[in-house]
């Protein structure tokens, strides 16, 4: 067996230039990762240094778990959200050390490794009707493009309405010129054109101020020290019921971003089939277990799979390779933090936006004629943006469904697991 075997790769059905490029355009757009994370968590008393080595392999472990396991070309990393959830609710708001905080991300690892060994989670998979699966996809587009835009500050926050046009600063002409760009090399067919755009950005913000390269720039460091993060689990805590409704709270956020992510990027590609079922889910849900665990005894928050993997997926990234690619640059950015670390959050906007642009057309797909189906699926959609969660999306689209079905006595279209699963996920909102 060959080492590409071992990753899905058929060379004579994949390209190796078009899994690779994909592999680094995955991780360009999510690489702000090993900035954002370092700078969250260390709001809760960790070491920043610390965090950011632990960041970089945790995603580097998680993605070739992916990589090797499902033979998928998805992405992982400490989750965006849940991170925040990390620092400044256990931590800063419940009153819990970042060690039992720690304790308890190691304890929702091991729940997911259970679930998904007993099949549980494929059978919530499986439970998610046909439609929003295809809703899903269309709300994952939206929310990635929405992220983009806030990033470089085209949308903005409005005390009277909530969000606006932001004021159109050297950041947000730079996302703009790469919305553009990234646009038209698509149409002009130019393999690579994400990465190409991110790029390109990433040159013209240097004379525009965006692209900051600091005095005595050396692109090669050795990695910072794991010591003060590294096995720091304090499971004392875990004992309090409070702790332990927490450990529940987080497993429901991480399956349904997982969940979320896997369903709404393979919509589109031949990783899902006729009836909705992504392949080797499974697998790649047993890889998102066994990354979160490991990424806590490393020192940082939940691991999991990444909406921004939706990027290499639009390169034709279609393999375990294009996730060993990226893995490899985790592993790298280790030793060259310096250099990544310049890349503007604008100059990944317009990968984000182009993705958006492509996860939509799985809307069409949709019956919108039966509005018992239409209406559960528009809710997805809307709330997955307005709420800036994949996991709130999809909870309110599935509860949403469940009741409109058996209201209008549409009962035979929910199956037990949909019922349990939004009956857990309305206890869920009751008790928060």
């Amino acid at each position: 067996m060959s080492f590409y075997s071992l990753l899905g790769f058929d060379p004579k059905k994949q390209s190796r230039r078009t899994e690779m490029m994909a592999g680094v355009t995955t991780f360009l757009t999510m690489s702000y990762i090993l900035a954002v994370n370092p700078d969250i968590l260390s709001a809760a008393g960790m070491d920043k240094g610390a965090v950011f080595t632990a960041t970089a392999l945790a995603s580097a472990l998680g993605t070739l778990f992916i990589a090797f396991l499902a033979k998928l070309p998805f992405a992982q990393a400490p989750g965006m959200g849940i991170n925040a959830f990390f620092a400044f609710t256990l931590v800063k708001g419940m009153g819990y050390s970042w060690e039992a905080a720690l304790a308890a991300v190691f304890v929702e690892g091991i729940i997911f490794i259970i679930l998904t060994a007993l099949n549980i989670r494929e059978q919530i998979v499986k439970c998610i009707p046909k439609n929003l699966r295809f809703a899903i996809s269309g709300g994952l587009g939206l929310f990635i493009a929405f992220i983009g835009l806030k990033n470089a500050g085209i949308i903005v926050a409005n005390d009277a309405t909530y969000v606006a046009l932001g004021a159109f600063t050297p950041t947000a002409v730079l996302a703009c010129v790469g919305i553009i760009l990234s646009g038209a090399l698509l149409v002009l067919k130019v393999r690579g054109a994400l990465f190409y755009s991110i790029l390109i950005c990433t040159v013209v913000g240097i004379p525009m101020g965006i692209t900051q390269i600091p005095e005595a720039f050396v692109p090669v460091s050795m990695p910072q020290s794991l010591a003060p993060t590294f096995f720091k689990l304090d499971f004392a805590a875990l004992l309090n019921m409070d702790m332990m409704l927490t450990v529940f709270v987080l497993v429901f956020i991480d399956i349904f971003n997982t969940l979320g992510t896997l369903i709404g990027t393979a919509a589109k590609t031949d990783m899902m089939d006729e009836n909705g079922n992504v392949k080797n889910i499974q697998k790649a849900m047993m890889a998102d277990a066994i990354a979160t665990s490991t990424g806590a005894l490393l020192g940082t928050s939940t691991v999991t799979t990444y909406v921004e993997s939706a990027a290499g997926v639009a390169e034709g990234g279609r393999t375990g390779l294009t996730a060993f690619t990226t893995a490899m640059f985790f592993v790298v950015a280790l030793f060259m933090a310096p250099l990544f670390l310049i890349i503007p959050s604008a100059a990944t906007t317009g990968a984000l936006v182009l993705v958006g642009v492509f996860m939509l057309e799985s809307i069409k797909k949709i019956d919108l004629q039966d509005i018992s189906e239409a209406l559960p699926c528009f809710i997805t959609v809307l709330t997955m943006v307005l709420t800036y969660s994949i996991a709130e999306g999809m909870a309110l689209g599935m509860i949403s469904y469940t009741l409109v079905k058996i209201l209008s006595g549409n009962y035979k279209d929910v199956n037990i697991t949909l019922f349990i699963v939004s009956s857990l996920l309305v206890l869920r909102y009751v008790f928060q």
